[in-house]
């Protein structure tokens, strides 16, 4: 039997699980829970929970107390500045260097077709569609930079960043300029213009920065 047909560990389960709950809002922000409570909730012994929560902790995603049970983190307006500040400069490298690179057209078709995916999900007005395919244009682009390194550290970021999507997606006006950016940064990428690659994600980034933070202010979270 292969990895990819192993059974899921009760651990794994119940990260997959909780990871949904928290997503979702069902474990809203700033709420605390016991671990019997989760494992009832999720259907397995208190052990996987336990297991999964000290995994979730490290996410950044709550916080274990001790003999308190969990605090589920909220996402506060600096927390958000402080990790895009990461991501923006990062990102913007691995803009650079997949410009350096020279890569086929062969190499930037799934880049190619994350825009074509938020294109069409922003035709259909389908918000959910289109952030998926976002996420999956900047773990592209991370991936196409080529340092390892970054893709561990962006990689340590993007549950958060996506669970304050989650928070604001219907909160900001349709993303038709940041599917415009994404176009333009692909041209750069494609023509080989590194310089430009980078000014032009280093600049969306920051205006993603300027609206999520503004955004999660309305929520009126603060760190815990």
């Amino acid at each position: 039997m292969t990895d990819s047909t192993k059974p899921k560990s009760q651990t794994q389960r119940a990260v997959e699980d909780m990871r949904a709950l928290i997503f979702s809002g069902d474990l809203a922000a700033g709420t605390d829970h016991l671990e019997q409570e989760l494992a009832q909730r999720l259907g397995m012994s208190r052990t996987p929970v336990r297991e999964a929560t000290l995994l979730l902790e490290a996410q950044g995603l709550l916080e274990v107390r001790a003999r308190k049970g969990v605090r589920i983190q909220a996402l506060s307006p600096d927390d958000m500045a402080e990790i895009y500040e990461v991501l923006t400069e990062l990102e913007s490298v691995s803009a650079y260097r997949a410009a350096k690179a020279g890569l086929s057209s062969s190499q930037l078709s799934q880049l190619a077709g994350s825009i074509d995916q938020m294109e069409a999900a922003l035709r259909a007005e389908d918000r959910e569609a289109w952030a998926t395919a976002d996420a999956a244009f900047h773990d592209e682009l991370v991936a196409l930079g080529g340092n390892s390194r970054i893709q561990s550290i962006v990689a340590m970021y993007n549950d958060q960043v996506r669970r304050a999507r989650a928070m604001t997606l219907h909160m900001r006006p349709m993303p038709h300029q940041s599917n415009h950016d994404h176009r333009a940064l692909f041209d750069a990428i494609a023509r080989g213009d590194a310089d430009a690659a980078r000014a032009i994600h280093h600049s969306h980034r920051a205006q993603a920065q300027q609206m999520m933070v503004s955004l999660l202010k309305q929520f009126g979270l603060k760190r815990v």
